[in-house]
């Protein structure tokens, strides 16, 4: 039997749960640091490292009895490996897994109160079970009049009344997290342009409106590639909770995860997303920011589908020409050009010293520097975010410009995706072939 959720709402109520699950969280980490004097260091590391953990366990439990926009914040927190030790974010991320979908009576009457009808006048069919349920919304496959099959997206009703609560409540968590991160991590966080960034996000996310114009652009944007598909709006049907869409049919990206699916299939998935996130990034300056692997479909021709337009990132034309200068120069490893690109991108001050900021950039990017035939797991994440963490702390490299916050988190999401394809190949040689292609097209 399918469990039913309901929004947790009332604000005198989610207000005292908030306020509980701030309170534990911050008062855990003053317990410890009082205990400090009385600890060896070994000892009072492996207490911080306990309290994380658990830590961790109480923020996702609490996000699932909440859900809404705090589930949402809570998704994009886990995709910063720089505030919290690894496996605790491993916690966070439990909160992308699909949720318990909410009462159709309640999904029902959203649809309604958008559109003027109840779903059964609007549809040929509605299917009462919905085939997909996460943090601010669910989806229930339908058929229009004409006989087409779609998707309908409704978002919980309540959820953006929630939103302010939820970002003040993510201002209080963020500073523990600061002190986490300088603690144990041994980095300064920008908590300000992180909660800007998270905040204009959100806010994107719960207007369906807007998703309806990114995925018109996307598919503006790729109409060339037919091999790519991207959902068609149907405008009519939609509103600023409900959107209606084009159904897109195929597998789970992550039900090829792993070496028992075809290794042709998985070598074309991958070589295929690859393509398609640099592209963004370097040629359209345009980013899907939600990396997630339920994003993507994978068609029996094949080809891959991206669902949820809900999170982009647009770039200015200044940031996007200084990315594909920031690629080229990786690939020539020209420091000069290298450190000249930081520097347009905000990561560097003019009076800095660019040379350990050019060194952590050569860490990062290994994968697309090593000329040969290369795995993903080969690539160890966690020892290289360690060695970064040293050098920006040793350096005092702060500087976190806006738009790097959602690359971050793309680019963390295509370093998942690869590791769960498990393709060896050449990442090297695609990633110049990007870059190539990149560069050809801002010169038309």
């Amino acid at each position: 039997m399918v469990e039913r959720k309901s929004l947790t709402s009332g604000r005198t109520r989610r207000a005292l749960k908030m306020g509980s699950l701030a309170s534990q969280v911050g008062s855990s980490y003053l317990w410890t640091s009082l205990r400090r004097p009385f600890l060896t260091s070994a000892r009072y590391e492996q207490k911080l490292f306990d309290i994380h953990l658990k830590n961790a366990r109480r923020i996702v439990e609490g996000s699932k009895e909440l859900r809404g926009a705090f589930m949402k914040l809570v998704q994009m927190l886990s995709m910063r490996e720089d505030l919290l030790p690894i496996e605790a974010i491993d916690i966070l991320r439990t909160t992308q897994a699909s949720v318990p979908p909410m009462d159709y009576r309640a999904i029902s009457q959203q649809i309604r109160r958008e559109l003027s009808k109840p779903p059964e006048q609007l549809f040929a069919s509605f299917d009462t079970e919905a085939f997909a349920a996460a943090s601010l919304g669910q989806v229930h496959r339908a058929r229009l009049k004409s006989g087409e099959e779609v998707a309908v997206k409704i978002q919980y009703p309540g959820v953006d009344a929630t939103v302010e609560q939820d970002l003040g409540n993510l201002k209080l968590l963020l500073r523990t997290l600061q002190a986490i991160a300088g603690d144990l991590m041994r980095q300064r966080i920008d908590t300000k342009s992180i909660y800007n960034e998270l905040e204009e996000r959100l806010r994107e996310e719960l207007d369906y409106v807007n998703e309806a114009r990114n995925m018109e652009h996307f598919r503006r944007l790729l109409g060339n590639d037919q091999s790519v598909l991207i959902p068609r709006v149907i405008r009519h049907l939609s509103s600023r909770r409900v959107l209606t869409m084009s159904y897109i049919d195929g597998y789970r990206l992550a039900d090829i995860f792993g070496e028992m699916a075809d290794l042709e299939l998985r070598t074309w998935v991958a070589r295929k997303y690859y393509e398609l996130v640099w592209r963004q990034i370097l040629e359209f300056g345009v980013l899907h920011t939600d990396p997630q692997p339920g994003n993507y479909l994978v068609t029996w021709h094949p080809r891959l589908g991206v669902l949820d337009f809900g999170s982009v990132r647009y770039f200015s034309p200044i940031v996007r020409r200084a990315s594909l200068q920031l690629a080229q120069a990786i690939i020539e490893q020209n420091d000069r050009s290298l450190a000249s690109a930081l520097l347009k991108l905000g990561y560097l001050s003019p009076e800095q010293d660019p040379a350990p900021m050019v060194r952590i950039i050569y860490i990062l990017f290994e994968p697309v520097i090593v000329d040969r035939m290369y795995h993903p797991n080969e690539y160890d994440a966690v020892s290289k975010a360690a060695t970064v963490g040293e050098i920006a702390f040793e350096h005092k490299l702060y500087k976190s410009p806006r738009h790097s916050i959602f690359l971050l988190r793309a680019l963390i999401g295509l370093d998942g995706i690869m590791k769960g394809l498990g393709v060896t190949m050449n990442y090297a040689a695609l990633f110049r072939e990007c870059v190539r292609n990149a560069l050809r097209a801002s010169q038309k």
